[in-house]
């Protein structure tokens, strides 16, 4: 099947023929759908925290942060244009006809909204002076001269504000007194709140490779502002998804799609590859939140008190593990292994087979340890103010545990009755609000490639240069990259949540400053 280039091909992307037998082998039979028990609700798999013990968590991590290393993690490699999507299509289709006109006049059209708002957007004085320097007149004259299309691609064009080819992070969301904060910018502030140890703070992003140096370039500049202002040291990395998590994409027949030099083409495979980059990462506890996902910092305090709120819980639970793992290697009674298995169903949400009660007080011990002894995460959930859909729920494991999954849609089978039923009862939604300990009771760093579902995926269709192409893409980081950690679901107020999906979105409130 494969050519002698082919091999060498692989082998110099790192990528062995046995990965891609294996991924060609999914595009003919597909990827297994989770099997869902039933959706996890506030007190059946997600804590609602009272608020004293709020305050209790959120001061046992003030108290303990400074003895550890911390990094807040961004994955950052998302491209602007998404953000941009109805804008392009207006700057392609408008021309000024009457129907044209029509179109951009409707009260529902996304252009229209964009441009009569346009001074709420906190790009708003450089694109005056680009607009100035290009046409001679302001935004209102502009408008005024009946010019939208020239306006709005000033926005997304590369001879305008050039944000149709930037990454998101690197957009003006906010607008202060005398100044402007990018996505990137308002991580730095919110970091440096909580993801602190003495006066040090890391930050890592993870960015797509043709966006590096664009990153690069505007941190080096902000870094002494925020070190100033806040008296800190920030330590601020980057990396990119690593080239052997790319897989390699089919056409219709599910033979190797190969581009115009006859090399096979591959593809980036989502965010599940960046586990590879989080094991990389040198700290005991770690952050995770997406870079669209960040408010002003008028808005912060919620974000932070819950961000150390769930950090404070996670060290108890980390506690109540080292001492349950010390029990349990230490020949534990009956009473213990009762107290080990409880604590383990119900507060790591574990849940075992009618098997395990017919083992032997030892082969429990070591079944119990060994799921003690995994990575372990607390994620914020939001209750769904919308239609339900991917998110938290209780789900059955390979070895016939059940345990709680962050579950995407594609994971879902939709043609299945019972799935569907589960789905529909769901409360609650995952705004990828992470804290995660990456190290063992023993402070011994945990490879995470370990507890990854490697049957978690799904099959995308693309094309390119107007041919088809299927693509394999695994789920985000925190769905099958995680699916084999001990994982406590916590309710966190909707106000921590604040996506930036479009351009329009930052017309909410949440990014008025």
């Amino acid at each position: 099947m494969y050519t002698e280039k082919d091999i060498k091909y692989f082998a110099e992307r790192g990528i062995k023929t046995e990965e891609i037998d294996r991924q060609l082998e999914f595009y003919k039979k597909g990827f297994p759908y989770l099997q869902l028990v039933r959706p996890a609700t506030a007190n059946d798999g997600i804590r609602c925290l009272t608020d004293e013990e709020i305050t209790k968590y959120s001061q046992k991590y003030s108290n303990e942060a400074e003895q550890m290393s911390i990094v807040k993690f961004v994955p950052a490699s998302g491209a602007a244009s998404r953000m941009f999507k109805d804008l392009f299509v207006f700057v392609s289709e408008y021309n000024g006809s009457a129907e044209s006109k029509q179109k951009f006049f409707d009260i529902n059209s996304a252009a229209r909204k964009f441009v009569d708002n346009i001074d709420r957007f906190a790009f708003y004085d450089n694109l005056q002076k680009i607009v100035y320097g290009k046409y001679g007149m302001s935004v209102k004259e502009m408008l005024q001269d009946h010019k939208p299309k020239e306006l709005v691609a000033s926005v997304i064009s590369k001879d305008g504000l050039n944000y149709g080819n930037l990454p998101k992070g690197l957009i003006e969301f906010h607008r202060y007194k005398n100044t402007s904060r990018t996505p990137v910018e308002e991580h730095i502030a919110e970091g440096i709140q909580y993801a602190k140890s003495g006066k040090d703070v890391k930050i890592h992003f993870t960015v797509s490779p043709e966006h590096l140096g664009f990153f690069t370039a505007f941190v080096d500049k902000a870094r002494v502002f925020f070190e100033e202002k806040y008296d800190c040291k920030l330590d601020i990395g980057f990396s990119t998804q690593k080239a052997f998590t790319d897989t390699i994409s089919v056409d219709d027949n599910n033979e190797i799609f190969r581009n115009d030099d006859g090399t096979p083409l591959f593809r980036p495979a989502g965010h599940g590859s960046l586990i590879e980059n989080l094991n990389d990462i040198d700290a005991r506890l770690v952050f995770i939140k997406t870079i669209d996902n960040v408010v002003p910092d008028s808005r912060k305090e919620a974000t932070i008190r819950y961000k150390t709120a769930l950090a404070g819980y996670l060290l108890k639970t980390k506690e109540n593990i080292a001492d349950y793992i010390k029990l349990l290697e230490n020949n534990p009674t009956t009473k213990q292994l009762d107290e080990a298995y409880v604590f383990i169903s119900k507060k790591l949400c574990t849940e075992f087979p009618e098997s395990f009660l017919s083992l032997s007080d030892p082969e429990k011990a070591k079944l119990l340890v060994a799921k003690l002894r995994r990575p372990l995460r607390v994620c914020g959930m939001v209750k769904n103010e919308g239609e339900p859909g991917g998110g938290p729920f209780w789900a059955k494991n390979s070895d016939g545990t059940t345990s709680l999954q962050i579950v995407e849609s594609s994971q879902i089978d939709k043609d299945n009755p019972e799935s569907q039923a589960i789905v529909a009862k769901a409360t609650h939604f995952n705004p990828v609000d992470l804290v995660c300990d990456l190290t063992d009771v023993d402070g011994k760093k945990f490879d995470l490639r370990k507890y990854t579902d490697p049957l978690t995926g799904f099959i995308s269709h693309k094309s390119k240069n107007g041919k088809n192409l299927k693509s394999i893409e695994r789920p985000g980081l925190w769905n099958g990259a995680m699916s084999d950690w001990n994982t406590i679901f916590v309710e966190v107020p909707i106000e921590t949540f604040s996506p930036v999906k479009t351009v329009l979105d930052l017309l909410r409130e949440q990014h008025q400053n």
